[in-house]
């Protein structure tokens, strides 16, 4: 599907491609592409890159065609093993030529359009769009990462509760997708300083780069701090596992023990040896008594050693 935007005083859409507007690809069909390579005579590998979702972030130039591949956050809809991970959002430039191209329909573009109409300036060339989506890049990366610290602080909730499998998994799966945000983000900033030297870049230019240089540092700390607080919680998990099992074993080594006294006793008495009880009438209630004397003695010495 494709969408084209009169960036001039607000986006406004427009019935078909005019110069110097913004064409929005979003899930490209074999028609969008026929269109930006056949009429607007983009080289074909850039969709093949856009398409790739290990495509790190990066900048290419080709016969005055730009290509920026931006890692941008995304939420999973269906059950998988990373519900957050990034994928790429391609920007294609030249000349009077502006075009985004992604193979994901995701909340950050269409809070970007939203955005950008309320905002109502609309942006003075494609450089500033670029950018103006780099930021917006950096604040979803943000909020994805509350989300992401929501879900292990509630985690965290369960900790005094049974541990199962499910959790650690679940633990697990966000390890996973904080990595993946950390090394796009760093591959973004590393993107953003090149940049600023390929692009023909004005002074509000210059002071929109450094706001998201902030916003992308704040995200990137962001990520690390929640990254350390996940691990964290992780080993929690682990030593409460470790410590029940601890438990158990302690428990069922004491059975184990207090059956052994009585069984030495019984053994002991079953031996088919003169013991001086063969003809004794009361050989088995004393038999019995000794045993439950000798139990009693030693479940008073493990209160004692305090080993229950």
């Amino acid at each position: 599907m494709r969408t084209f935007w009169n960036t001039k005083k607000g986006l406004r859409t427009l019935e078909e491609w005019v110069p110097n507007c913004w064409v929005q690809v979003t899930c490209p069909t074999q028609d969008d592409a026929d269109f930006l390579q056949k009429e607007l005579g983009i080289p074909d590998y850039f969709l093949d890159d856009i398409a790739d979702t290990e495509e790190r972030a990066r900048y290419d130039y080709d016969d005055g065609w730009i290509l920026i591949i931006l890692r941008i956050p995304y939420v999973k809809e269906v059950k998988s093993r990373t519900p957050y991970t990034t994928i790429p959002l391609g920007i294609i430039l030249k000349d009077d030529i502006c075009i985004t191209v992604c193979n994901f329909e995701t909340n950050l573009m269409i809070d970007f359009v939203t955005y950008q109409q309320k905002r109502g300036v609309g942006f003075t060339d494609s450089v500033d769009l670029t950018f103006r989506l780099f930021l917006c890049t950096a604040v979803w990366f943000l909020k994805r990462l509350k989300q992401i610290n929501a879900r292990i602080e509630a985690a965290k909730l369960h900790l005094d509760r049974k541990v199962v499998n499910t959790d650690l998994i679940a633990l697990s799966r966000l390890q996973d997708s904080l990595t993946y945000f950390a090394t796009s983000i760093r591959g973004n900033e590393t993107l953003l300083s090149k940049l600023k030297f390929k692009l023909p870049v004005d002074e509000l230019d210059a002071d929109l780069i450094e706001d998201v240089g902030i916003e992308m540092n704040q995200a990137r700390e962001t990520t690390g701090i929640y990254s350390n607080i996940l691990e964290s919680t992780m080993d929690t998990y682990a030593n409460i596992i470790n410590n029940n099992m601890s438990t158990v074993m302690k428990t069922l080594t004491l059975v184990s023990m207090f059956l052994m006294v009585p069984t030495l006793v019984a053994s002991f008495f079953g031996m088919n040896l003169i013991n001086g009880m063969e003809t004794e009438p009361l050989g088995f209630p004393i038999a019995v008594a000794i045993s439950v004397l000798l139990t009693l003695a030693f479940w008073w010495y493990s209160r004692r050693k305090a080993w229950i």
